[in-house]
Order: C-alpha cells, then sequence, then structure tokens
C-alpha cells in the first residue's frame, strides 16, 4: 500500500530558488502484492542502487561487478541486467528479492544491453573484442558471440526480435545481425563514430546517431517475413544532418518522430522518421544528453548537462516550456509508468531527483514540482523502472 506522505516542496523549481512549504500527498494504493522499483547502476561504486518509488526512498544497495554501465528491465519477467564494463560480465537482478541471482560473463569491455520484446534474449556488444554476445536469459547462458565491426558501442535489437543493428565506433559501420541465425547478414557505411540506435516500433527501419560528422544515418532493414509481397534489402537511405556531437536518439512511442540531442551544439534535432527529414533544431539547455518522451507523446523531457537542468519541451507546441533544476550532471531519465514522476540521475552529485507533475493549486504555480532527492551511489549513469505485481 503506498502511504500518506508529508512532503516539504521547493516552489517555485522553475528558474531558480523558491521557498519551501510542506504538503500532503496520498499515493495511489495498488494493493499488497504491486511493486514499483527504479535501478540505478553506479560506475565508481560497483553498486546498484535500488529505489521504492511507492515510497519514494532508497531501498537497498545491491553489489554487482566492476564499473557497472548500461541497465535493462525484462518486460516478461521479473528480472533486470546490469553491464559491468571493467569485469566484462551481466549481473542478473531478480526484481521480487532485490538480488543478484546470476553472472554471465561476455567479452571484453561491454557498456549496454538489450532485450528482446519477447524477453528471452539479451545482446550486448563487446567493444573491445568487436563482437556480440547473444544471452538466453532463461538458461542464463551466452549461446553465441557474433563479429562485428571494430569497436561496438552499442546493439539494439528491433521489436520484431529479427534484426540486431550494431554500431560499430571504430570502422564508422553498422552491422546488422540476423537474430534467428546468429550471423551478420550485411555491413553498412556510414558516417563517423556510429554511437545510439532506435529502431521503428514496425521493424522497418533503423537511426543511427554520429557524434564525428553531426548526422543521423536512416538505415532500411530487410523484410525477413516470407509472405512480403515486396522484398526489401538492407540499405542506408539517408545520412541527415543535424546538430554538432548529436549523442542520443529518443522515438516517440508512436514513432513518427525521433529527437536528437546534440550535445556541443545545445540544441535538439527533431527529425520526421517517414520522409527522413529533419525539421526544427530548438535550443533546449547547456549540452544535452538524454531526452524521454510522455506515452501520449505530447512531453519531451531532456537532460541538459552542462547546466544542472531538465528542458520540457511541448511537442505540439513546438516550444521549451519549462526549465527543471535537478542535480549536477544529469544524465539518465525515466518515467514512472503513470507518467506523473520523472526520474533524474545526477552523475556528478550521486542522487536521484524525482520531479512530480501535477494540475497546479494555490500556492503551486508550476505544474512541476520537486518532490524530493534521493542519493545513491558514486558516479550514477544509468536508470530504469520496473513495475510488477510480487508473486512470491
Amino acid at each position: 500500500m503506498r502511504k500518506l506522505l508529508f512532503i516539504a516542496v521547493l516552489v517555485p523549481i522553475l528558474g531558480g530558488v523558491g521557498w519551501w512549504y510542506f504538503r500532503e500527498q496520498t499515493l495511489p494504493d495498488y494493493g499488497p502484492a504491486f511493486r514499483e522499483f527504479a535501478y540505478v547502476s553506479n560506475g565508481k561504486s560497483n553498486t546498484v542502487s535500488v529505489i521504492d518509488l511507492r515510497f519514494f526512498r532508497l531501498a537497498k544497495t545491491l553489489h554487482v561487478g566492476s564499473g557497472p554501465t548500461g541497465i535493462a528491465a525484462n518486460s516478461k519477467k521479473n528480472e533486470v541486467y546490469v553491464v559491468n564494463t571493467g569485469s566484462n560480465n551481466v549481473s542478473v537482478i531478480d526484481a521480487e528479492s532485490n538480488a543478484v541471482v546470476a553472472t554471465i560473463g561476455v567479452h571484453g569491455r561491454p557498456y549496454y544491453i538489450d532485450v528482446s520484446s519477447d524477453g528471452k534474449r539479451g545482446y550486448v556488444a563487446n567493444s573491445a573484442s568487436a563482437n556480440v554476445s547473444v544471452i538466453d536469459l532463461e538458461m542464463r547462458t551466452v549461446v553465441g558471440n557474433v563479429r562485428v565491426g571494430a569497436s561496438p558501442g552499442m546493439a539494439r535489437v528491433s521489436p520484431d526480435g529479427t534484426t540486431v543493428v550494431v554500431s560499430n565506433r571504430g570502422d564508422n559501420t553498422v552491422s546488422l545481425i540476423d537474430a534467428n541465425l546468429l550471423r551478420v547478414r550485411a555491413t553498412l557505411p556510414v558516417c563517423r563514430q556510429p554511437e545510439d540506435i532506435a529502431v521503428l516500433p514496425d521493424s522497418s527501419k533503423a537511426f543511427v546517431s554520429c557524434s564525428g560528422s553531426s548526422q543521423v544515418a536512416s538505415i532500411q532493414l530487410a523484410s525477413t517475413d516470407p509472405r512480403a509481397q515486396q522484398k526489401k534489402e538492407d540499405r542506408v537511405l539517408a545520412l541527415l544532418d543535424v546538430g554538432r556531437t548529436p549523442v542520443s536518439l529518443t522515438l516517440k512511442p508512436d514513432g513518427g518522430e525521433m529527437i536528437v540531442c546534440n550535445f556541443d551544439a545545445d540544441s535538439i534535432s527533431i527529425i520526421e522518421t517517414g520522409n527522413d527529414e529533419v525539421g526544427s533544431s530548438p535550443e533546449i539547455g547547456q549540452h544535452p544528453s538524454r531526452g524521454v518522451v510522455t506515452l501520449d507523446n505530447s512531453r519531451l523531457y531532456v537532460s541538459n548537462f552542462g547546466s544542472n537542468s531538465v528542458a520540457v519541451f511541448d511537442i505540439d507546441m513546438g516550444r521549451r516550456i519549462a526549465t527543471l533544476n535537478v542535480g549536477s550532471h544529469p544524465d539518465g531519465l525515466a518515467l514512472t509508468p503513470d507518467q506523473n514522476y520523472l526520474l533524474v540521475v545526477g552523475t556528478e552529485s550521486g542522487d536521484v531527483t524525482v520531479i512530480q507533475k501535477r494540475r497546479p493549486r494555490k500556492l503551486e504555480p508550476s505544474e512541476y514540482s520537486l518532490l524530493t532527492l534521493i542519493p545513491v551511489g558514486v558516479q550514477p549513469n544509468a536508470i530504469v523502472v520496473k513495475t510488477f505485481m510480487a508473486t512470491k
């Protein structure tokens, strides 16, 4: 059961320091089996912080491998996976007990893990060994290591589970792996220093940000359905010019638009995914790093690494409507499933800022307010939310 909380709130949070007052808040009661946790990887303390989002407090600190970075939740089972860059392995966390229950060895210098939509496989790009480890998440074992290009940074599996897109930073290529055959079916030259990857919900296209050439590559993915009337081949459709140093890609849930965070241009670029056109590129804040879009496709939140803030961008109006002060050097972002709380990782300050969105009331002129600040580990870098009904 969620508790009745008395919370000190800073008003206004927009634009600077305000004043404190206490207000009463009743959180929804989802029943005794309901669980909602945020998991934060702490790169310099070799831990994962578990935050109980029913009460907005630190619940547990788990020791994992060396230099944890990427983190992902399984949508089909109550597990969370943490990539340990320094020890070349993946820690498996049982979300019901919040304990590390397995460690899976991979190859050299992994940074991220992606989980297939059916929850059965995990894909880890190993940057120092030029391959991708394919993990059977049921058996908790590596079932294959697929050779790709030089210094792969990320492996992203398509929503239909048929293709794994790999960005090879060392040779400016993208490898496309057939997920059923576990072999590379195409290697495509793209732009300089490919990094982040986004795949459309219908698995027809992939987009790859290239931080070295200020571009985004649009890639057509081959049709693997034998019943398809028109066969499509893997090929680069376009190289789209965006702002300086594009570091991350954020798709709207409907897949119609994609937002690019241009770190050194202090801007975002908005790409129409259907026709590969770059629309507006408004300024958003100093060194934008990550973005997240609400499920109704209306709001974009961007962490501004250089100005210790989060920008709120109204997608329909096409403009920034608020700037929220958060911890030092914000990077990772996550929304709770009800979309009412934004979690912001402060990589330098070692904390998670919780921002609440609600209807403005008397003494609350903004629809956003600071709910609380939760200390975590040293140099936190990634965050994921897992919500479920406990079975144990």
